[in-house]
């Protein structure tokens, strides 16, 4: 007879999500409000390039953040009251998301990121940016900015693949050694990075991308972003794939794939995103993408049939 040890609490899910993650951490639902700061990026005003990467929309991956016009007060208000309209909410998350959200002069950087904090309803403040934007001086700010307003932060990196000749191809502009840098200064300051993988990007194999996985898996990282390659209108990679199409995950092979990647991550490393639904007025493949509710019904359906979900926590 097997002794077992039960499974994480993991509020009905396979794995670690940031649902149950921020239930445990704040004892309520929490919601992410997206912003849009203002910001640019080193790959688009021409300190590197004026392109960007080759997936990135003219929204700077932003395209669900509000609008830049507003400011970051009116934002959270705004996105407060959609969110409010359907549900009780009384905790939220201020998410920097478009484009990279450490790109700019440190007075700057102090002026939106305490405008958002010092809200009492935000519990926790999420920047979204690049290895390459993560200077001294912006460090020393994250780490005054936790010890004035004694709210956690975190960063999320958008890390893509591990492989250089990838990340040369999807015009980066970083490279992984940037990254892992990156990581372990946060990780020395007490700064939570969750990591972004991209999946499916183009010439990378199936191998590649496991490999990706397991190298950030390794490194002290918090969370992980799993996101599904869009080809999205207006990107220099809708260009290429109407040029010479190159093969894109199809619904039941991503969800199977998804739930390899998923075996392997460790239970303490919580998943914030394990699909993505691209907007749908831009998304130009995989079409199926689109319906997020379809894709991870069919995910955890994958892991009941493989019956891993026990499975995984029972000694031999």
């Amino acid at each position: 007879m097997k002794d077992t040890i039960s499974r994480p609490d993991w509020l009905g899910k396979p794995y670690y999500s940031l649902d149950c993650y921020l239930k445990q951490t704040f004892g309520t639902k929490v919601y992410r409000l997206s912003l849009d700061g203002g910001f640019s990026c080193p790959n688009r005003d021409g300190t590197l390039d004026t392109r960007g990467c080759i997936f990135c929309s003219a929204g700077g991956s932003g395209d669900f953040a509000a609008n830049r016009a507003n400011p970051i007060s009116v934002q959270l208000s705004e996105a407060k009251a959609r969110i409010r309209a359907k549900t009780n909410a009384s905790h939220f998350i201020a998410y920097f998301q478009a484009y990279t959200n450490t790109y700019a002069d440190i007075s700057y950087l102090r002026t939106v990121f305490s405008e958002a904090l010092a809200v009492q309803d935000i519990v926790a403040l999420s920047i979204a940016t690049r290895a390459d934007c993560l200077g001294e001086d912006v460090l020393q700010l994250l780490c005054e900015l936790r010890e004035t307003f004694h709210k956690p932060i975190w960063i999320e990196l958008g890390v893509q693949s591990v492989h250089a000749h990838t990340l040369q191809e999807i015009r980066s502009g970083f490279t992984f050694q940037d990254c892992k840098r990156s990581i372990m200064r946060l990780h020395n300051l007490d700064i939570p990075v969750i990591a972004h993988l991209i999946f499916g990007l183009p010439h990378e194999t199936r191998q590649e991308m496991l490999d990706s996985l397991s190298v950030m898996c390794a490194l002290p990282i918090s969370g992980l972003k799993l996101q599904l390659l869009h080809v999205l209108s207006g990107t220099d990679l809708a260009s290429e794939f109407a040029r010479a199409p190159f093969p894109l995950f199809e619904l039941e092979d991503y969800c199977q794939f998804i739930v390899s990647c998923i075996e392997q991550i460790p239970p303490e490393i919580v998943l914030h995103r394990i699909t993505g639904d691209g907007p749908k007025k831009l998304l130009l493949a995989p079409l199926w993408s689109a319906d997020k509710k379809r894709v991870l019904n069919r995910i955890h359906a994958v892991f009941r049939e493989r019956d891993t979900w026990q499975g995984k926590y029972q000694f031999k």
